[in-house]
């Protein structure tokens, strides 16, 4: 190795010290909102208080600079150093669009062309002490993907995102096979676009169905972060370059992000999956039970406020009959009441007796669920799970948050049987 590149390699290893972690926000297919989520999981980093930068590495198609309204603006260079645009909240923003003279240049370039550009945007930018790198990568598993996750190396975890239909869904499969391959943890998949928000009523409809990015993380044994309905505002705020959650911060889709960033930041027990296991979260499966307990004890050493939920679910939403769920939610909680982890696991089968005692094995505290037999219940009685029947609602992690917060409504148990 000649001494120019070992001086090179020193000065990438140097900048990445002092970037605490990054997030790869990939997606198997295009149109699937992938810039929008990641330039709004920045914004959310950021206005908690953390030191962030964003990278768009979309070489051909650079969407950042348009969503953050910067699109008129062009990065300095000192001392042979690009300085990053700072925006909204002191983030720091790189891409190819902040070095084009216009919108309509196209960069007509080869992958190793590609590879070295993309090395630069680490190596040689003023990025500083980041407790947060997004990096927004093209569509795919080609040049630009595979470029950065081998420059960030053990800095990287992936946040895959899909839209809820099937077609989406097939490719973000091969999206998890590269992340796989290249030994990349998964932080999580992220489901854009599930439902639709209302503009006049506010009420959340779903019109290109949902549940598909949750049923592939189940399938495939990664984390589900959470799903973002479909806003008008949030195509108003990209055409007008207002980054969503900075302009309609109040609003239930900006708090979905919110949500998302909680458990990717807060949720300590990701780092041990992402050595172990590569971002995998365990299932039923008899060789990941041990990783869920030893989890549970981690996470119940933080102190008595802990608990552990149950909530039924079918396509990702609350069952209303316990015994007929697809899936069980497991919602870990702390002493104040937040989320900390969300995990779907498949039940084994159905028996009588046999939930009871499973759900107990894992540390269920409470179940949460829209009906339950009687017999189920004195089960869960004689294994001190609390129980909790008639919930009304849909979303699992929002059902638990309504029930710490003492707003959970309930109505009559629908499986008394």
């Amino acid at each position: 190795m000649s001494l120019e590149r070992q001086n090179e390699d020193t000065l990438l290893q140097n900048k990445l010290d002092k970037i605490k972690q990054t997030y790869l926000v990939l997606s198997g297919k295009g149109g699937v909102g992938k810039s929008t989520v990641a330039v709004n999981l920045a914004l959310s980093l950021s206005l908690k208080g953390l030191r962030t930068g964003i990278l768009d590495v979309d070489i051909h198609g650079p969407s950042v600079p348009k969503l953050l309204g910067i699109t008129q603006l062009k990065v300095g260079v000192h001392e042979e150093e690009i300085i990053p645009i700072e925006v909204y909240g002191k983030i720091k923003v790189v891409s190819m669009g902040l070095l084009l003279s216009g919108n309509e240049q196209a960069v007509i370039w080869r992958g190793p062309l590609k590879a070295n550009v993309i090395r630069q945007f680490i190596q040689n930018v003023a990025w500083g002490e980041l407790d947060a790198l997004v990096v927004d990568c093209p569509p795919g598993t080609g040049d630009e993907p595979l470029s950065i996750a081998q420059i960030l190396g053990k800095k990287a975890n992936a946040i895959i995102v899909t839209t809820p239909q099937l077609v989406a869904t097939i490719d973000v499969e091969k999206c998890i096979t590269f992340c796989r391959q290249l030994e990349l943890p998964i932080a999580g998949i992220i489901e854009n676009m599930s439902g639709f928000i209302c503009p006049h009523c506010g009420k959340e409809v779903d019109i290109f169905s949902s549940g598909g990015g949750q049923n592939l993380a189940r399938a495939y044994g990664v984390p589900f972060l959470g799903s973002i309905p479909l806003d008008p505002d949030i195509v108003k705020s990209g055409d007008a370059e207002t980054p969503y959650v900075y302009f309609y911060s109040k609003s239930k889709t900006a708090q979905r992000f919110d949500e998302i960033v909680e458990l990717i930041i807060k949720s300590e027990s990701l780092k041990e999956y992402n050595k172990e296991d590569q971002g995998v979260i365990p299932s039923a499966s008899a060789t990941n039970e041990k990783t869920v307990d030893k989890d549970y004890n981690n996470l119940k050493e933080k102190g008595d406020g802990f608990m552990r939920f149950a909530v039924p679910t079918y396509q990702g939403k609350l069952c209303a009959h316990f015994g007929h769920c697809e899936a069980f939610a497991i919602i870990d909680t702390d002493g104040e009441g937040r989320i900390l982890k969300e995990v779907f696991e498949t039940p084994p089968p159905h028996e009588p007796g046999i939930l009871p005692r499973w759900l107990s094995e894992k540390g269920v505290n409470c179940v949460i669920a829209g009906g339950m037999g009687s017999r189920a219940q004195q089960l869960f009685a004689q294994q001190g799970v609390k129980v909790i029947t008639g919930a009304q609602g849909e979303y699992p992690k929002e059902i638990v948050e309504q029930y710490l917060k003492g707003t959970l409504q309930t109505g009559a148990n629908t499986c008394d049987h």
